[in-house]
């Protein structure tokens, strides 16, 4: 499933409000951010077909990149039952993001 595509912050809420969100704040600017989306769109698929995935492409919502307070690319934002409950910036492994989101899953388990 492919990440969907978010432009304002009431869509952004409406679907943190759902049990599972990765949400990837990028650009099409953003080398490493287009490099990790398909591997990110692939890990989610193949280890958490149950978690929703967005992108926000932060060129086309400066707004909402704002007042989510992202002022850096690539940030990645996994949401369970609406809380934040990780969050990655800049510069991160998706082996150790892959393995923190497993173990949040497990606590959290729906």
């Amino acid at each position: 499933m492919p990440m969907e595509l978010i432009t304002s912050e009431q869509v952004l809420h409406e679907r943190i409000a759902v049990s599972a969100l990765l949400v990837l704040f990028g650009g099409a600017h953003c080398g490493v951010c287009q490099a990790i989306r398909p591997r990110i769109e692939s890990m989610v698929a193949q280890s958490f077909p149950q978690v929703a995935m967005a992108y926000i492409d932060c060129a086309q919502a400066p707004a909402v990149c704002a007042q989510q307070g992202v002022f850096s690319l690539p940030v990645l934002r996994f949401y369970l039952g609406g809380q934040l409950v990780l969050e990655r910036g800049r510069s991160f492994s998706l082996q150790e993001m892959e393995a923190e989101m497993e173990r949040l899953w497990g606590v959290f388990s729906f």
